[in-house]
């Protein structure tokens, strides 16, 4: 039987809900945010970051369609762009789908067909698809794990599926299902050739995404086997493994089930992690949840930033001594100047915590998802949404590095409107164009407020019954929510809502009156009852200007702070003080007052923090000096939302400052 036969089998069916969640998702379409922040950021995704970004990837700097069009015959000339560009582009698609299944822009809807129609003139006869492969002379297929053919078809499968969910559409669905076809036949043999060839595992989420559609267990199957070949292979370079740094790097020393400690370059194994957890919704293996579990806690609590951002080290070891690059290295070890941090990686954070949150139903998962979206996952993009950053580091200074020393820097000292490695930039913005469907959830006879932003859900809950909410709030600005019953079912069902871990003092009213249910931060405050519409919850969370400290052995924060309010951490930024101040002389005081300010007409429209620091003015380019008592001055100024900062030209940035204890 030939691959377009096998297609044809396909039983295309309607998703159905993975039987290991305690939550399932809500349709992407569910939500819609109406107003407020990120209202705001949805209509800058439709009206400049997609635009944008398929301008350039659709030009030639970017060139991601061009490669497309070459390894069609459509149009000559080489492949440019990393071995992954793929991945970039059908990240892009994926994006586009999701902002055409809220707006139902038509001129989308068209877009989408023509770079799909492009994609699959330029697929092999026999599924296969990977331009840089495809339109360059002298390699081969599967040659080498390097070229990141797994990485492109996973991208490939997700976008697809989306996609398909979306528009109901399955022109893109079975350019992938063909591919997924050569995949099942040269990957699901047992072979010591390609045991090891798996690595950068988009494939597992994209594998499962497949299976939930179609339900063919052979995917599924697949997505199993190669989590069940990391780790059973002796770590040593052979012909596919050449070019690239292998064990720890690419999470293939230890088996997964065996894990408790998060290594390697950080995309690699949050997409590694984020896709055995799909498994796991699907399989319910003890194993794997109780290597995963141990894993988020291992990045959560003791390799993560206060941003929520993950990857400390461009370069660095694991503690198996392995190489590994824009990933994880030692416990507590957290440099700010060069911490890494790669966009991609903080959010890959978020996308592993949504699927554990679904999975257990906890409110600390859905914590960290707020804590990346509104701090290092929206850093990587400028406030008109057209320039990027690859890292995203806690602190920035002038002329401590050459920026051009080698061909692989990607850390830069302000957002750039294109970058050559362009993972980043459709991960974030695709990431966006989603986080709707991740602001409720499903619970077994309920919802869950997982993300607070004015928006109207129109949903279904388990059961069938329609049920319809609005949430009014000016959050992340204010901690009131108000969550307006507008159609429901008669009988009891369950309203979870979020307390984050930091809303120490919140209250919950019911329509206007205070309740006895349990309001305790890091909890979902559960209400079971019987609604009606017109009922309405208040949610009030004190939004306190908070100086937080790190554990004493992150070395590289001791006795300094950082400002965060609500979800929001601060830093300072050297347009807000005098000239020619550096960032290494501002301290800050401990006791002082500091005061909010909003100001609608400054970074888009952000809340600032006001008050004194202390700049040092006796420091020497001494490597060490003789010291009695510093000397300083007082200054008043503004601390700005560390996802804001770069957007006032070069400018030197701390989130963390030394303290001075009254």
């Amino acid at each position: 039987m030939n691959v377009n036969e096998e297609i044809k089998k396909q039983n295309i069916i309607a998703p159905i809900e993975s039987p290991f969640k305690k939550m399932q998702e809500i349709n992407v379409t569910d939500c819609k945010w109406t107003e407020g922040f990120w209202a705001k950021k949805f209509t800058s995704l439709y009206h400049n970051m997609i635009p944008y970004m398929g301008k350039v990837l659709c030009g030639d700097i970017g060139h991601a369609l061009n490669n497309f069009k070459i390894a069609a015959g459509e149009k000559t000339g080489t492949h440019q762009g990393m071995f992954w560009h793929d991945g970039d582009f059908y990240k892009f698609l994926e994006a586009q789908a999701y902002v055409y299944a809220q707006t139902k822009d038509a001129e989308l809807l068209k877009e989408l067909d023509q770079y799909i129609d492009i994609i699959g003139r330029a697929q092999e006869d026999d599924g296969y698809i990977h331009t840089y492969i495809q339109t360059t002379e002298g390699v081969d297929r599967y040659e080498n794990r390097k070229y990141h053919e797994m990485y492109n078809v996973g991208h490939l499968f997700i976008s697809a599926c989306v996609h398909y969910k979306l528009t109901r559409q399955k022109n893109f669905l079975n350019i992938a299902l063909k591919q997924a076809e050569l995949l099942c036949t040269i990957f699901m043999p047992e072979t010591k050739q390609y045991g090891r060839f798996g690595f950068n595992q988009t494939q597992i989420m994209g594998l499962v995404e497949l299976y939930r559609i179609t339900k063919s267990q052979k995917y599924l199957k697949l997505a199993e086997r190669f989590i069940n070949n990391r780790g059973k292979y002796d770590v040593e370079h052979h012909s596919t493994t050449e070019g690239y740094p292998i064990g720890d790097m690419v999470q293939e020393r230890t088996a997964l089930r065996e894990s408790t400690e998060a290594v390697g370059h950080a995309v690699l194994a949050l997409y590694y992690y984020a896709g055995a957890a799909d498994v796991y919704s699907e399989t319910g293996e003890q194993a794997l949840i109780d290597a995963l579990d141990k894993l988020w806690e291992n990045i959560t609590a003791k390799k993560m930033y206060v941003t929520g951002a993950v990857g400390q080290a461009h370069y660095g070891a694991s503690t198996n001594l392995d190489m590994i690059e824009e990933g994880f290295i030692d416990e507590y070890m957290m440099p700010n100047m060069t911490a890494y941090n790669e966009t991609c990686a903080n959010l890959c954070n978020a996308m592993f915590s949504y699927r554990m949150l679904q999975i257990h139903g906890e409110s600390k998962y859905a914590d960290i998802i707020e804590l990346v979206l509104f701090n290092s996952g929206l850093s990587g993009i400028g406030i008109e949404g057209k320039d990027y950053f690859y890292a995203n580091p806690l602190r920035m200074i002038h002329n401590t590095r050459d920026y051009h020393a080698h061909e692989n820097i990607t850390e830069t000292p302000n957002r750039k409107p294109y970058l050559d490695c362009f993972c980043c930039p459709p991960n974030l913005v695709r990431t966006l164009a989603k986080i709707s469907g991740w602001a409720y959830s499903l619970t077994e006879n309920g919802v869950s407020v997982n993300l607070f932003g004015a928006n109207d859900l129109i949903t279904s809950l388990q059961d069938g019954s329609s049920l319809k909410l609005k949430q009014d709030t000016e959050y992340p600005w204010k901690g009131i929510v108000k969550i307006t019953i507008e159609a429901c079912k008669s009988n009891a069902f369950e309203i979870k809502i979020r307390i984050p871990a930091w809303a120490k003092g919140s209250t919950l009213k019911i329509n206007g009156k205070s309740t006895e249910i349990q309001v305790v931060p890091g909890t979902f405050a559960t209400i079971h009852r019987e609604w009606k519409a017109g009922d309405v919850i208040i949610l009030d969370m004190p939004m306190e200007i908070t100086l937080v400290e790190g554990h004493p052995r992150i070395e590289e924060v001791r006795n300094q702070l950082a400002i965060k309010r609500g979800p929001i951490v601060y830093c300072i930024e050297s347009p807000d003080l005098p000239q020619n101040t550096r960032i290494l002389d501002v301290y800050i005081k401990s006791n002082q007052d500091l005061h909010l300010y909003h100001r609608m007409d400054f970074l888009g429209g952000v809340t600032t923090i006001e008050g004194e620091i202390l700049i040092r003015s006796d420091r020497s380019e001494d490597m060490y000096k003789v010291i009695k008592q510093p000397q300083w001055k007082p200054f008043k100024t503004q601390f700005v939302p560390y996802f804001a900062w770069s957007n006032r030209g070069e400018a030197e940035m701390t989130v963390f400052m030394p303290v001075i204890w009254d």
